[in-house]
């Protein structure tokens, strides 16, 4: 093979990421092994075409695959893929000034007055004092999957009937499965409504397994306090 040739295999994987689709996937990948059936429920997506970006992703050697039953499970190869997706993003952030300010207005347009975005290691040190309440609002198959230790899984969806779950006194961090993750918007918005002190993380999952932040995968309740 020469240069030219193996230059051209490296490009084949970068192709595999040419779609935001694609890297939904990868994303929703990132909280653990999926059927087909549920990538495709929540990416929104047909089964035809979720089933032709999955191959894809795996002839690019993004993601792997096994059989459970009469199901098949996809994951991702490794956390370097997570590092891979993560590092694009910031990459494009940094250098594309219209990348820039589409996520800046993503963040002014969903992020309420008073609610204020913490990097992880604010989040990591506060909350090992026991001064902030971890909340995972993900879906709790993703939290039994990997989730921050001591975080307490309340999904988002859930979060307006189980408000009486969280302290009134301690203020109150919210992740997802990214940076881009409505669902922690979703879930500071309910929360600063309802006079919570409420932060957003500026990282999720895939930013977690990108940089090898430790996970818990013990399975622990859903709902269950640190």
């Amino acid at each position: 093979m020469s240069k030219a040739d193996l230059f051209e295999s490296f490009a084949r994987t970068g192709k595999a990421l040419a779609s935001g689709k694609r890297l939904e996937l990868l994303e929703l990948l990132a909280q653990g092994e999926r059927p087909v059936q549920q990538l495709a429920s929540v990416a929104g997506l047909n089964l035809t075409t979720t089933s032709a970006h999955l191959q894809l992703l795996r002839d690019a050697g993004l993601i792997v695959s096994r059989r459970d039953g009469t199901r098949v499970l996809y994951r991702l190869a490794g956390p370097d893929v997570a590092e891979l997706v993560t590092v694009m993003f910031r990459v494009a952030e940094r250098h594309r000034p219209e990348v820039a300010a589409a996520a800046t207005r993503l963040t002014s347009q969903m992020l309420p007055d008073g609610v204020r975005i913490i990097d992880r290691a604010e989040l990591l040190e506060r909350s090992h004092r026991g001064e902030v309440f971890v909340l995972d609002v993900r879906p709790s198959e993703e939290y039994a999957a990997g989730h921050l230790p001591g975080a307490v899984s309340i999904p988002s969806d859930e979060l307006a009937g189980r408000l009486a779950e969280i302290p009134a006194d301690v203020e109150v961090a919210a992740y997802c499965r990214g940076r881009y993750c409505v669902l922690s918007y979703d879930a500071v918005h309910l929360l600063a409504e309802h006079g919570h002190a409420a932060h957003l993380v500026a990282d999720g999952v895939i930013e977690f397994l990108a940089d090898d932040v430790a996970l818990t995968t013990t399975g622990a309740q859903a709902g269950s306090a640190p």
